[in-house]
């Protein structure tokens, strides 16, 4: 199974890298960097399949918070609280919040959407959002590239030593949800104070 999954990877690698880039892509940029690293992939090629699938998918998210407000409240009512904190950093951060949402665990969808409902130019983060996701793919698959030999490695001690890896892995899934927690909290802890004044 893994070896038939490996060699659809191999032959349908920039159609699968494009997809997993518009939904999410961090993963699937690191497995292109170690497939150019092996030469089953060009390199240039996967930064560029990989900015455009990202860049395609937020102007997506973009799109629905332009032209879909009534979807967007019925939808993502429980997620009312990220979407005050994205409209937060957007008027605290301007522009700059367009090029960092990447990396911000779990606003990455919502960033885009709350952008959308204000009225900022369409234009103006289309620019900023192709921008960012063309560093985004080559912060991200260029390192991949370079160590693809030792991240081969550390995959096959993974597969091998899964039991250890497991904790691992939830412990820095855990600490980097807590810090965002955190951040979120003060966000709101900060608006709530400039409300009272």
């Amino acid at each position: 199974m893994e070896h038939l999954f490996l060699e659809w990877l191999k032959e349908y690698g920039y159609i699968v890298l494009f997809a997993w880039s518009i939904l999410e892509g961090e993963l699937g940029l690191i497995m292109a960097g170690i497939m150019s690293h092996t030469g089953h992939m060009i390199l240039g090629i996967a930064i560029l399949v990989g900015a455009f699938g990202g860049f395609i998918g937020d102007q997506i998210y973009f799109y629905i918070g332009r032209y879909n407000k009534g979807f967007i409240q019925r939808k993502f009512h429980s997620q009312r609280r990220k979407f005050a904190i994205a409209h937060l950093l957007l008027k605290k951060y301007g522009w700059p919040i367009i090029f960092v949402q990447r990396y911000m665990y779990g606003m990455r969808t919502v960033i885009p959407m709350a952008i959308g409902l204000t009225k900022y130019s369409g234009r103006q983060f289309a620019i900023i959002n192709f921008i960012s996701a063309l560093f985004w793919a080559s912060m991200t698959i260029i390192p991949a590239y370079y160590y693809g030999a030792e991240i081969l490695e550390i995959l096959k001690w993974i597969k091998s030593h899964w039991y250890a890896a497991i904790p691992l892995i939830i412990t820095v899934v855990t600490t980097v949800l807590y810090y965002l927690n955190r951040l979120e909290k003060n966000l709101l802890e900060k608006r709530r104070e400039r409300k009272t004044r």
